[in-house]
């Protein structure tokens, strides 16, 4: 079975493991939709509208476009926004604009999914106990969730899936109860009735920015792809979607149940449960909040992992604390998001005024999605008429819920826009830095240095720098190398070694590719070493060094014996130095204002981060970091006048 067929692979564990990981955001919106729906007197012409409005947006948005369509623009088993634009980005360079704001717009509104589930289960607990402080309950959980990332997920990974799998039947049971005591709801399944609220109700248009929370985590769905596969997803998506109708049609039938009576803050969901149940379904409901926070926090992880391969995000700190293949752990961003949630928690400090402020920055993330993916059909060689069929339908529902969603921006809506704005800034602000770099990094062809470079290796007045010199470069072609390079060698200060390698580290568009070339440029004195790695591959760049080495020294490639005369009768190793280029900018520019702020921010935001070395995964002890100017335009004319 090949790898592909093998993603798609239906089985018990693949669709428990998709309950768990994958449904924890949409699952959890029973907590809060209907409430943010009917927030004060409960009106027929509301409750059935807005259960209708649900229904048919689960159907087409999450079922129809998510769940049917954008499954199968997988990469290599892969999905989310990012891995989508990898598939599509040569079709134009103006599509990395709507990948960074899809990706900015998914990480920012991830800040205000922990604190609105969490809060709506913990607030539960004021039907058993009125006054209960809740604040200071959602910040522990939260702080705690944070506090675990560090091990990995490995363990509880594993209890998600029956949790979840409890949380989902206890939607259903309890919806089908609500049900049965107003079996009329279930005319709810009309889309008359959506059509009615949005039309005829007082304001029915701007109820779209609430009915669209049923579906905020369709996008969270794309992004697991590679936990589950295809398959799972589609088929545990016909048991979680089943439970969650029941449930939102039994809140209905409940709400019918008091006709004409203001909501006075109580919450539908919990209101279905008896009084000896609450506090069982309280824990169940904090439980999924806890899981559905989970899923948001992996998520962001892979989304900034993939964003640092793509060359939109600073080259910060990735830790792997499990075996588990794709599992992650990003330290900057565990604090950026944990002190984000901390602070949307004391702000809003109710879920229902953070239910104002949901969903705005989803809806592009959403409208990013469908520009990328109408690309990736164009690509299918889908006919022209069909994709105009899907951006015009997919582009009218998800421009009615960002117009709808945009009268939560005084109310709080302008949180989740700010972050999003800041993480567009950076990403914007690193992937132009990476082409100005690019354009000015000077490269020269390798072979006019090859004798040099063996005369300065048997020079032996010049005093050995190492036995290995390793130096870590940027050419993607290779017979090419940076002058700064070959300056560094020469003239800098003469560095006298065996052997030099040159490692050049290539991301691929794949997810998970590993591959390397060797190419020798001189026997036994100069290699290069390409590694093909893709865009979800840990950079140990260290250990993959050493396993080729291990490999040349089999087939007796290369003799890494040291090569003094006492130690080369040991057969003792020779060392290894790597040496990092680390450019800094140069106080001789002259250059266009956009491109000083873009790298004067580039370089302000770098001093906070580690050096490549570490994201590379290099042994510091034996790294040599090097720091070279970077002049973008030298100053051509110095008014310097000699005096006598």
């Amino acid at each position: 079975m090949d790898a592909k067929n093998q993603h798609s692979a239906i089985s018990t564990a693949g669709l428990l493991i998709a309950l768990g990981i994958i449904y924890g955001d949409i699952g959890t919106s029973p907590l809060y939709v209907m409430k943010a729906i009917v927030p004060g007197q409960i009106d027929p012409l509301l409750v059935y509208g807005g259960i209708s409005c649900v229904i048919w947006t689960l159907t087409l948005q999450t079922t129809v476009k998510y769940v049917l369509l954008t499954l199968n623009a997988d990469n290599n088993g892969e999905g989310g926004i990012f891995s989508l634009y990898a598939l599509v980005r040569r079709r134009g360079a103006w599509l990395s604009a709507v990948a960074i704001i899809g990706g900015a717009a998914l990480l920012a509104d991830g800040v205000i999914t922990p604190p609105i589930s969490v809060s709506s289960a913990i607030e539960g607990l004021e039907t058993l106990y009125p006054g209960i402080p809740t604040v200071p309950i959602v910040i522990g959980i939260i702080a705690a969730l944070f506090l675990l990332q560090s091990f990995g997920t490995q363990i509880v990974g594993k209890a998600f899936g029956p949790i979840m799998f409890i949380w989902f039947g206890m939607l259903g049971v309890l919806g089908v109860n609500g049900v049965l005591h107003h079996p009329e709801i279930l005319k709810a399944f009309n889309p008359y009735y959506a059509y009615n609220l949005l039309v005829n109700y007082p304001g029915g248009f701007w109820l779209l920015g609430a009915v669209f929370l049923c579906t905020t985590g369709a996008e969270a769905l794309y992004s697991d792809l590679g936990h589950c596969g295809k398959g799972n997803i589609r088929i545990s998506w016909i048991f979680v979607k089943s439970c969650l109708v029941l449930n939102y049609l039994g809140q209905g039938g409940w709400l019918m149940s008091q006709q004409g009576q203001q909501l006075a803050g109580r919450n539908p969901f919990y209101e279905l449960m008896p009084e000896w149940f609450l506090l069982i379904g309280i824990c169940v409901a904090t439980l999924a909040a806890v899981i559905a926070s989970q899923a948001l926090i992996t998520g962001s992880f892979t989304l900034v992992a993939e964003a640092i391969r793509l060359n939109m995000w600073p080259k910060v700190k990735l830790n792997y604390p499990t075996d588990v293949k794709g599992q992650l752990y990003v330290p900057s961003m565990n604090r950026l998001l944990l002190l984000g949630c901390i602070g949307v928690v004391l702000y809003f400090r109710r879920s229902e005024n953070m239910e104002a402020a949901y969903g705005l920055a989803i809806t592009l993330t959403m409208l990013m999605t469908t520009i990328l993916l109408s690309q990736w059909l164009r690509s299918k060689k889908v006919p022209l008429a069909v994709i105009g069929l899907f951006v015009l339908v997919y582009g009218a529902i998800e421009g009615s819920f960002l117009v709808a969603n945009l009268i939560k921006f005084p109310h709080g809506g302008w949180v989740s826009l700010l972050i999003g704005g800041l993480l567009v800034s950076v990403m914007y602000v690193w992937l132009r830095a990476y082409f100005i770099k690019r354009r000015l990094t000077e490269f020269v062809k390798i072979d006019p240095y090859i004798e040099p470079l063996k005369e300065l290796s048997a020079d032996e007045s010049i005093s050995k720098y190492a036995t290995h010199l390793v130096f870590l470069t940027s050419a993607e072609r290779q017979s090419e190398i940076e002058a700064k390079i070959i300056y560094s060698i020469f003239q800098k200060r003469p560095k006298r070694a065996d052997i030099y390698w040159f490692v050049h580290v290539d991301t691929t568009d794949q997810p998970y590719t590993m591959e390397y070339k060797v190419t020798e440029l001189a026997p036994d004195d100069a290699f290069r070493i390409t590694f093909r790695l893709g865009f979800r591959v840990e950079q140990k760049i260290n250990l993959y060094f050493r396993k080729v080495i291990e490999e040349l020294v089999r087939n007796k490639e290369v003799d890494i014996t040291s090569r003094y005369e006492s130690l080369s009768k040991q057969h003792v190793t020779g060392d290894f130095r790597f040496v990092v280029m680390e450019k800094y900018l140069s106080v001789e520019n002259d250059f266009p204002t956009v491109e000083k702020v873009v790298m004067q921010a580039y370089f302000y935001i770098k001093q906070f981060i580690a050096s490549e070395d570490k994201y590379f995964g290099l042994d510091t002890s034996s790294v040599k970091v090097e720091k070279v100017p970077l002049v973008i335009s030298p100053v051509r004319e110095v008014a310097l006048e000699r005096i006598h």
